[in-house]
C-alpha cells in the first residue's frame, strides 16, 4: 500500500535486491498535505519529524523556536503525496505565533512524553486549540513518544487509548530514538487524510464525469518560504470550503 520516495528525483538502481525507477518527481506529485506536529516542549516533536523525514536522530537537539519545516514524499493508494510537515514550538510564548500556521493543515500529530505526566495532561488543551484554529475535518494522531524509556513510564497506554477514543483520535506510541512506529504513525495519518480529502472531493463532485473515480489531481503551488509571509500550501485546502 505504501511506497517511499526519497528526494525529488528517483534514479534506477539496485539496492538490497530492489530496483527503483528513474523519473522526475516534480511533475508526479498528486497532492500536497500540510501536517502540523504539536505538543509541549521537549516531548520529542523535532526528533520524530527528523526520524520520519530523514531517518535521523540528534542527541544534542535543542528546543524549536517558532516554526520549522520539512517535507517527505510517499505513495499512498497509488497517489504521490508530498507531506509538508510543520514542527511547532511547544513553549507558551510562541503559542500565539504558531496558531496562525494551523490554517490549511489537513492533519496534526499531537505528541506527549510517556515519562512526563504533565505533557499528557496538557493534551486536552492542545486538542482544544486545534478545534479552535484548524479545519473541523482535520485528522489528529495522538502519539506517546519516548517508548524506549519503558522503565520511566508514568503515562499508562490505557489512559491515552481512553482519551483518544473519547476524542475520536488515532493513537500510537513511538520511539524517535529507535524509530519504532514513527513511520507507521505518519503513514497512517497521511492515509486517513487522503481518505478524508477523497471523500470530500467526491461529495463536491470533483472528478466526476472525467473518468477519474478517485479525485481530480490537485497540484500544490510553490511559494517563497524565506519571506515568512506566505506558506507553501496545497490547493487541496479549497476542498474544505466547498459549499456542498
Amino acid at each position: 500500500m505504501f511506497q517511499e520516495i526519497d528526494g525529488v528525483e528517483v534514479k534506477k538502481q539496485q539496492e538490497n535486491g530492489h530496483e527503483t525507477i528513474d523519473y522526475d518527481m516534480q511533475d508526479k506529485i498528486d497532492y500536497v498535505f500540510k501536517v502540523v506536529v504539536i505538543g509541549d516542549s521537549a516531548v520529542g516533536k523535532t526528533q520524530i519529524l527528523s526520524r520520519f523525514a530523514k531517518n535521523e536522530f540528534f542527541f544534542d537537539s535543542k528546543s524549536t523556536i517558532g516554526v520549522e519545516f520539512q517535507t517527505k514524499t510517499v505513495i499512498i493508494n497509488g497517489k504521490v503525496i508530498k507531506a509538508q510537515i510543520w514542527d511547532t514550538a511547544g513553549q507558551e510564548r510562541y503559542r500565539a505565533v504558531t496558531s496562525a500556521y494551523y490554517r490549511g493543515a489537513l492533519g496534526a500529530m499531537l505528541v506527549y512524553d510517556i515519562t512526563k505526566r504533565q505533557s499528557f495532561d496538557h493534551v486536552v488543551r492542545w486538542v482544544e486549540e486545534l478545534r479552535a484554529h484548524a479545519d473541523s475535518s482535520i485528522v489528529i494522531m495522538l502519539v506517546g513518544n519516548k517508548g524506549d524509556l519503558v522503565d520511566q513510564r508514568v503515562v499508562p497506554a490505557e489512559d491515552a487509548v481512553e482519551f483518544a477514543e473519547e476524542q475520536g483520535l488515532f493513537f500510537s506510541e513511538t520511539s524517535a530514538l529507535s524509530g519504532e512506529n514513527v513511520e507507521s504513525a505518519f503513514l497512517k495519518l497521511l492515509e486517513d487524510i487522503n481518505r478524508v480529502v477523497s471523500k470530500k472531493a467526491l461529495e463536491c463532485g470533483i472528478g466526476v464525469g472525467n473518468g477519474d473515480n478517485n479525485v481530480a489531481t490537485l497540484k500544490g503551488s510553490k511559494i517563497d518560504i524565506i519571506s515568512g509571509s506566505e506558506l507553501e500550501i496545497s490547493e487541496i485546502k479549497k476542498l474544505s470550503s466547498c459549499s456542498c
